[in-house]
């Protein structure tokens, strides 16, 4: 599909700003109960995961300081995922966990990847030459 590779870059931006945008909605849940009710009770576990999710989704969306915050994105996804998933079985299908597992791995690889365009890590770059 050579056609698609003049979009490497627009669709990896979007890869980045969708994720962040829907990671940040987690957070949103947690905290504000919207758009539907958050099933648990907050404790201090969920509300650094919250924390995490707002604010690094946020700032993974707009493309700011990127690269750790993607790291410990996927850090949280990885945690969350054996402290909660892991526990009702080995397989993600078996037990409620793709979701977090993808964000787990597309934050690492943003992690790796930096911010590319449309961020403003990439125009901080641009700035300072």
């Amino acid at each position: 599909m050579k056609f698609l590779d003049k979009y490497t870059d627009h669709t990896y931006a979007l890869l980045r700003i969708v994720g962040g945008l829907l990671f940040m909605g987690h957070g949103i849940q947690k905290f504000f109960n919207f758009p539907i009710e958050f099933p648990y009770p907050l404790n201090p576990m969920s509300i650094a995961a919250g924390g995490i999710e707002v604010v690094g989704g946020a700032a993974i969306a707009i493309g700011l300081f990127t690269r750790p915050i993607a790291f410990i994105a996927s850090g949280m996804a990885a945690i969350g995922y054996w402290l909660v998933h892991g526990t009702q079985g080995m397989y993600p299908i078996a037990n409620g966990g793709e979701i977090i597992a993808l964000y787990c791995f597309i934050f690492l690889y943003i992690a790796a990847h930096g911010s590319g365009i449309w961020s403003i890590d990439g125009k901080l770059a641009d700035g300072s030459k």
